[in-house]
């Protein structure tokens, strides 16, 4: 069983903790993350765009000019793709971008990422993440104590109001519950900072 160091809000160790290796210590599968990725990112697409066809473009009811004599090639609306104003031929139409991916997957990719923190020394467990007041000054003197100067997700196991309200200030500092965790936390943020009884949701959950 793979273990990790347990510190306190001060930055000063406390104990050791043993993780489960089916969840933080696994082989990373970097198909199934990459794809886990892809599908989170598009989900965020809102798929609204639209173009008009020849059809649905105002005008053009009209021939143009005649068919034959002008010298010219026969046309039969001025709302054609190849006209100035007309429609546009194979256009973009409102569509999801969203695509299945199996739940087994979905756990894999889980699974990869925190692998991922745990194995390149991103991870910091916290015995319990309590702070006394929602100042922004509080979260700040977390992160100094923590040495921690780039991209940070705390991640709780319980709703903790203070902590997001000292967070959502920050530029690069989030906050979330375990249960809500998503694979675009995970790969776009430096560090994970997790409470004692994050770990264990997150082992529940995944194990």
């Amino acid at each position: 069983m793979a273990k990790t160091k347990v510190l306190n809000i001060n930055g000063e160790k406390v104990k050791d903790l043993t993780i489960a290796d089916n969840v933080w210590n696994i082989e990373i599968n970097e198909i199934v993350l990459k794809k886990a990725i892809d599908l989170s990112l598009a989900s965020l697409r809102q798929g609204t765009h639209k173009t008009k066809t020849r059809a649905e473009v105002a005008g053009g009811g009209k021939k143009p000019w005649r068919q034959k004599g002008t010298g010219r090639a026969r046309q039969g609306s001025i709302r054609a793709p190849h006209f100035r104003g007309g429609g546009v031929a194979f256009g973009v139409n409102p569509r999801s971008y969203t695509f299945k991916m199996n739940k087994k997957e979905r756990v894999l990719a889980l699974k990869s990422a925190l692998s991922n923190k745990f194995k390149n020394k991103e991870l910091i467990v916290i015995d319990n993440i309590e702070l006394k007041t929602l100042k922004t000054k509080e979260a700040l003197d977390i992160l100094n104590n923590l040495k921690l100067n780039n991209k940070v997700l705390f991640v709780t196991s319980e709703d903790n109001e203070n902590l997001y309200m000292a967070t959502r200030n920050l530029p690069n500092v989030y906050a979330t519950l375990a249960e809500d965790v998503s694979i675009l936390d995970l790969m776009y943020t430096d560090m994970l900072v997790c409470d004692e009884a994050a770990i264990k949701d997150i082992e529940e959950v995944l194990k």
